[in-house]
């Protein structure tokens, strides 16, 4: 296994895996290990590649994970994103206010059952700040309150902390960042 950049022949391996663990079609069995809630289309993929935004986890022509993540202008047309960018100016991290330009969204991650519990999360996610800290200072995400496992792995295995809460469509989210360096 090797984890790197995706490439555009990657794409269509990274959405077999994205419906995999969406919560519209993941097994009941599945669901309660975790879940990824945003859609994509394979342009919007193609856009995310263009930006150096998806570190992939590939065994041969398989990708058994990634960790998307981009600037908050390329995640704007989604309207749960746009909610997010309103929120920034009314949080802060470590003393900074957040704003569009020293911060990115980062996620949805996702790892294949087969490699979960082998320390892949804590690689994939380093990779994927290692890759943003070039271009900014602190990393944000969210997760849904009643995904267990996400908000476990990303405040006990990866240094990311709950800066606020919020609720979008009914439904309650917690949000976070980290430091990229």
């Amino acid at each position: 296994m090797i984890i790197t950049q995706a490439r555009l022949e990657d794409i269509d391996s990274i959405l077999e895996l994205h419906k995999k663990y969406h919560v519209n079609t993941v097994s009941e069995e599945d669901k309660p290990d975790g879940f990824i809630t945003t859609d994509f289309t394979p342009e919007q993929l193609k856009g995310l590649i263009g930006e150096d935004g998806i570190t992939i986890i590939k065994d041969g022509d398989s990708v058994l994970g990634y960790a998307m993540a981009a600037s908050w202008q390329f995640w704007s047309e989604w309207p749960f994103f746009a909610n997010m960018i309103k929120l920034l100016p009314d949080n802060s991290f470590e003393g900074t206010v957040l704003d569009m330009e020293n911060s990115y969204q980062y996620g949805p991650i996702t790892l294949d059952k087969s490699i979960r519990g082998t320390g892949m999360f804590e690689k994939l996610f380093n990779a994927s700040l290692k890759n943003m800290s070039k271009r900014y200072p602190i990393m944000v995400t969210f997760i849904n309150q009643i995904n267990d496992r996400s908000y476990v792995a990303h405040t006990e295995k990866v240094p990311m902390e709950v800066i606020s809460t919020f609720v979008f469509n009914n439904n309650d989210y917690y949000m976070l960042a980290c430091p990229t360096k």
